[in-house]
């Protein structure tokens, strides 16, 4: 059974997201909160596997509320966004996000989005994912001062799969491009991002962006 807590403001579009995520059988709603310091509280309290994440929201906004989660370990937490808010994806990403899905997602995405979520496996939505690689690949967008020497401690196999997961692969697209087992290629990412100490795939994407990592390993 999965728990989850569902972080929205606007209590009709809370209450759909509740509906559901409430109709499956394996995901269980625990909590609901209507602002990012209700979130951080739900978290504490109810220890969910996931917490469904408005970016904005009273009081104290979703990409703040998704940093206390993750630093302190509560829960993973999948963003719901809108193309309008690009700034506050690339911060809850920093932040530690393990997922991004639109606001107008399908029924059987968001479900799909949760269940990856609470398996480790990150989930970005197609769409932000062309975003987010073509932000940082604009010209004009201020690279970011990253140093390439925290490569260093990865071997060759994972500097690939690093590059792959910057792609939004997942592990089974990971295992085929790199003709390897499935297995294997969920081993290598879980080492990758421990070496980097990172807690999401979805960082370890950014990272690889920041890089500069090749479009194909």
């Amino acid at each position: 059974m999965i728990r989850v807590v569902v972080a929205e403001d606007q209590s009709a579009v809370r209450a759909g997201l509740v509906l559901i995520l409430g109709s499956v059988p394996d995901i269980e709603v625990v909590g609901e909160a209507a602002d990012g310091e209700a979130a951080v509280r739900a978290a504490r309290e109810l220890r969910p596997d996931v917490i469904l994440m408005d970016v904005q929201m009273p009081r104290l906004d979703g990409v703040s509320a998704t940093r206390e989660i993750v630093a302190e370990g509560l829960a993973d937490v999948l963003v719901l966004t809108t193309f309008d808010l690009d700034e506050y994806v690339f911060g809850a990403l920093r932040a530690g996000a393990a997922g991004f899905l639109l606001k107008d997602t399908e029924a059987d995405r968001l479900i799909e989005g949760v269940r990856l979520v609470a398996a480790g496996e990150g989930m970005i939505a197609p769409a932000v994912t062309r975003r987010l690689i073509g932000e940082f690949a604009r010209p004009a967008r201020p690279a970011p001062e990253i140093d390439r020497s925290v490569l260093d401690g990865l071997t060759p196999r994972e500097r690939e799969v690093l590059t792959c997961v910057g792609q939004g692969l997942s592990n089974a697209e990971i295992a085929t491009r790199l003709t390897m087992a499935e297995a294997t290629a969920k081993t290598h990412v879980s080492r990758m991002l421990a070496k980097l100490e990172l807690r999401s795939r979805v960082q370890a994407a950014v990272l690889a962006q920041e890089l500069g990592l090749p479009a194909k390993p």
